[in-house]
């Protein structure tokens, strides 16, 4: 299971530095990944990295009806707020199969705006019970999180700037590796027919006249 000291030291060997022996060590390294971890669910390294892609292990899948107490002046009837644990939207649908995407909707001011009375969202949560949760984190995802924290800590930790760029590559990696890795966890999407099958079929159709004889 990933933990966070085993996060840090992802990060130092990344970088080629001495690794910590708890997260509370009273050393420079420590300091510098504790600033750029942050709190986990509202700044720093996780929800940053959060950000990044729809990852599934974080995804979350909510009904949301609309706010009574916000009454939109014009445009759209309704207005919904958006999760304060969201950090990317992975689709907004109108179905709770969640199988009718929404296209008819405003985002505004962390509210959308739209004419239902509710709606279904599924997003990339923050929460401590899903994207923030390190026991949920892939592999993939750890060595994200630690190819930022090596990042962020490179330019302070070190003189040069060979580890600075060396830093920015495994991160750039990491980050091409886990959205992989990701989309191979997810159900096989579909091409929409082109132009030319949908022609066909129509025409087919209408020379069909509704009997096998």
């Amino acid at each position: 299971m990933t933990t966070k000291l085993a996060t840090y030291n992802g990060a130092l060997r990344l970088l080629k530095e001495r690794r910590l022996s708890s997260v509370t060590e009273n050393r420079e390294p420590r300091r510098l990944l504790d600033d750029a971890w942050g709190n986990e669910t509202t700044e720093g390294a996780v929800p940053a990295c959060l950000e990044m892609g729809q990852w599934t292990f974080a995804t979350r899948s909510v009904q949301i009806d609309y706010s009574p107490s916000v009454s939109p002046s014009f445009g759209y009837t309704y207005a919904f707020n958006q999760p304060t644990d969201m950090t990317t939207v992975c689709g907004i649908y109108s179905d709770p199969r969640m199988e009718v995407p929404l296209l008819d909707y405003r985002d505004e001011r962390r509210f959308w705006y739209t004419d239902l009375q509710t709606i279904y969202v599924a997003y990339v949560s923050k929460d401590s019970g899903y994207g923030a949760d390190l026991s949920l984190w892939p592999d993939s995802f750890r060595q994200l999180v630690e190819a930022y924290l090596a990042r962020e800590i490179a330019g302070n930790l070190t003189n040069g700037d060979e580890k600075v760029k060396m830093a920015t590559a495994a991160f750039e990696k990491a980050l091409t590796f886990a959205r992989s890795k990701d989309a191979m966890r997810k159900p096989p999407a579909f091409m929409p027919p082109s132009d030319w099958v949908t022609s066909r079929q129509g025409n087919l159709r209408s020379r069909w006249n509704g009997s096998w004889s």
